[in-house]
């Protein structure tokens, strides 16, 4: 187990006036070694501390210090780490947190802990179904929304029968079986489906069982390193070339950048943020990348600014950091910020904001550096996610 902390006394003095500074500590859980570690990891950390510093924390009176740590992908570890943040380090919100398996496993413990947990990384939407808790804000994006604007799009573009490859874990079932009602509500037919190991390295045979079933789609129900691998994987096969789409169900900014746009050129993806958005996106992801490599932010980075940033609005609203009340206050209150602009946070802690559906230039029309993608449509807040009451969440009156 691998813990970082990065100590940000964001924040020692007393405002004037004021009895008393709020003393903050957010932990940022995510991978930081593994397949998620570019789309999330030290990234996030780096967003978080933005949110702060933006926000004006020191300035408040509101003393902020962040850690970190790397969870590895495993539920059991993010229990451990979760457990041990709250009982013996003092930790009041957890941020991030790929991996649905493990995100699940910390909104337990967070109930149980009464703390807040704030979403960016994982997918599911049990988070704000069956399973979804008082104290958990489920913040960028969720299977439902990948599946209706990738899943409905390229049925309307002529993919009507699929073949999903998908991540053997709970992300990846929740994300199939999403795209599955999207294309068959459309019109579309499942022709099969195989499940590969996470993390996977070999999808020859999974890739092999796809091209062999004729269908339209390849649908990949899987993200980071496993989506990078199986789109590799099929252009040594030529799949795309022998005729058949393949549809990248969960793609981050990195993932096509690490493929390079003459593999990944005419994927067509869902997103939440893309760095070129407008002037706001792009002001604030050029600072981003200066001071995380040069690589510009996913809708996960974006996703704990944005989140972070409400959270410490909320705080500041309530004049205290005890979990109904800020919670209360995150869901009462619009969510506005340069990133994902106007939104709010529903009762079964769904955060809703517009969706984009992409294209992937061809190299021939990228004009620089991460210069990666063409807007197709945006997906308005109220269609982009589920419809709250059929969700089954037990919040939800």
């Amino acid at each position: 187990m691998t813990f970082s902390r990065f100590a940000l006394p964001l924040g020692a003095l007393l405002l004037a006036g004021a009895a008393h500074a709020q003393d903050i500590r957010i932990g940022v859980l995510n991978d930081r070694s593994g397949i998620y570690a570019d789309l999330a990891g030290q990234g996030s950390v780096v967003a978080a501390q933005m949110a702060v510093e933006d926000f004006g924390a020191e300035e408040k009176g509101i003393n902020v210090s962040i850690v970190s740590a790397d969870h590895q992908n495993r539920p059991d570890v993010a229990s451990t780490i979760a457990r041990q943040w709250y009982d013996e380090q003092g930790v009041d919100v957890i941020v991030d947190v790929p991996t649905s398996s493990a995100a699940l496993a910390v909104s337990d413990i967070t109930r149980e802990k009464n703390r807040i947990f704030l979403d960016s990384g994982a997918g599911t939407t049990e988070l704000t179904g069956e399973q979804c808790s008082p104290n958990t804000i489920h913040w960028t994006y969720d299977t439902y929304a990948l599946a209706n604007g990738t899943g409905g799009a390229m049925v309307e573009q002529g993919g009507t029968s699929w073949f999903f490859i998908t991540a053997d874990y709970a992300f990846g079932h929740s994300l199939e079986e999403e795209t599955i009602a999207v294309v068959e509500a459309a019109g579309g037919e499942v022709l099969g489906t195989v499940r590969h190991p996470f993390p996977g390295t070999d999808f020859s045979s999974f890739l092999l069982q796809a091209q062999s079933s004729g269908a339209d789609v390849i649908g990949l129900a899987n993200a980071g390193g496993d989506t990078i691998n199986t789109v590799k994987q099929a252009a040594e096969f030529g799949i795309t070339q022998a005729g058949q789409d393949l549809a990248g169900l969960l793609i981050f900014i990195t993932d096509i950048h690490a493929l390079g746009l003459e593999t990944a050129q005419g994927l067509v993806l869902t997103e939440a943020f893309y760095w070129d958005l407008n002037d706001d996106t792009r002001a604030w992801s050029q600072r981003f990348a200066e001071r995380h490599g040069g690589a510009m932010p996913t809708m996960v980075h974006a996703g704990v600014y944005s989140s972070v940033l409400h959270y410490l609005k909320a705080v500041e609203a309530t004049g205290t950091k005890e979990a109904e009340a800020v919670m209360a206050e995150m869901k009462a209150t619009p969510t506005e910020d340069p990133l994902f602009g106007k939104g709010e946070v529903r009762a079964d802690g769904r955060k809703i904001h517009d969706m984009y559906l992409f294209r992937v230039k061809s190299p021939d029309q990228s004009e620089g550096p991460w210069d990666y993608y063409e807007t197709i449509a945006t997906i308005p807040a109220e269609r982009a996610f589920r419809p709250m009451e059929e969700g089954g969440c037990p919040l939800v009156e």
